[in-house]
């Protein structure tokens, strides 16, 4: 009898939801809520590190690159989510739309590779990507994604931050284009909020 591995690991991981109220609701905020610190992150970075905006930009380029290549990736490729097969066990409702690969996994694991490949923000890109394989997991089992789905994230957001990486030297220039204007706004906010009180 073949047995998919896919399958297998899925149903490990996805057959325990379901029996434990805390540790299902973890697993929910995790599959759901985790993304939004790693956006909060970078807005804080961009707010209040000057010297890290050009990383920020480049995790934000990573992240919507990594999302261009997974839309392309549907167009020639669907895989039905697990509650489309219908199998295991669902904690989240979800539109019935492509599982591989996932789009919140490749935000993560874009964002955390680039700051990874930052000698100065290595520490904090090993946390997010602890953040993002857990995410991941939660993912499974909350039954919106096989195994699969999270590793085939973890590969586009590495060619999508390979990719950057390698036209750093030309967008370094937009970058500071985007800073500047940036700057502009913000010294033309506080002047104006200065006048007024």
């Amino acid at each position: 009898m073949i047995t998919d591995p896919n399958l297998t690991l899925f149903h490990l991981i996805n057959d325990i939801a379901g029996k434990n109220h805390v540790l299902d609701s973890t697993m929910i905020f995790a599959a759901k809520n985790i993304i939004y610190i790693f956006a909060a992150y970078l807005a804080c970075i961009w707010l209040t590190k000057s010297e890290y905006r050009q990383e920020a930009l480049f995790a934000g380029y990573a992240s919507v690159l990594g999302l261009g290549i997974n839309f392309i990736i549907t167009l020639f490729y669907f895989h039905p989510r697990p509650f489309m097969v219908p199998t295991g066990t669902l904690l989240i409702t979800h539109a019935a739309e492509s599982s591989f690969p996932s789009d919140h996994a490749t935000v993560m694991f874009s964002v955390s590779i680039m700051l990874l490949a930052f000698n100065y923000l290595r520490y904090s890109g090993a946390i997010f990507l602890v953040l993002a394989f857990l995410s991941g997991l939660a993912r499974v089992y909350s039954g919106l994604h096989f195994p699969m789905d999270i590793a085939g994230s973890l590969l586009v957001a590495s060619l999508s931050t390979g990719i950057l990486l390698t036209l750093k030297d030309y967008l370094i220039p937009v970058n500071r284009i985007f800073i500047s204007y940036f700057e502009n706004i913000k010294k033309k906010i506080i002047k104006g909020r200065l006048k007024v009180s």
